[in-house]
């Protein structure tokens, strides 16, 4: 009797995940945004567990803020582009190492200070009403498979 093949890695297509990038005109500290947020929105944005990303050197921790709309059932997620914190894991001995404390997830967007996840396939991030003066509009961008970030968004998802 033959064992039946449950799936073959080639015929799984992954797809992009939309994403949007939000600027900040000022800069303000995360809880006095999300508290402005959370103000304007029937959202309740809270601090859930951090994100981590495993560098060769450093081990890295970036803030999420969850939020569930109540008519559509889907979590919105910020992520914060910038590491929060970086913990050593050992010395660096070679002098050029692309490895710093300090970690972007999107490192040729580095003036964006928090990614904007949505549970949904084609999310729809103008349902969040942000605080004038104080953000840029939501800049949408597409992750492909092959992207660290995809990886890291899937794992936590």
């Amino acid at each position: 009797m033959e064992i039946q093949k449950l799936y073959d890695l080639d015929d799984i297509e992954f797809e992009d995940i939309a994403i949007g990038l939000v600027r900040l005109a000022k800069d303000i500290p995360a809880h006095e945004f999300f508290y402005k947020i959370n103000q304007l929105n029937n959202l309740s944005f809270s601090r859930k567990k951090d994100m981590v990303f495993h560098g060769d050197y450093y081990d890295y921790l970036f803030p999420r803020f969850e939020a569930y709309h109540k008519f559509s059932k889907t979590c919105f997620t910020f992520i914060s582009n910038k590491s929060s914190e970086s913990k050593q894991k050992k010395v660096q001995t070679e002098l050029f190492t692309e490895e710093e404390n300090i970690k972007f997830l999107l490192n040729n967007q580095a003036d964006v200070e928090y990614i904007l996840h949505s549970s949904e396939q084609f999310p729809d991030f103008s349902v969040i009403l942000l605080p004038e003066n104080l953000v840029f509009p939501i800049q949408d961008y597409t992750l492909s498979s092959e992207e660290e970030l995809y990886q890291i968004i899937q794992y936590y998802e």
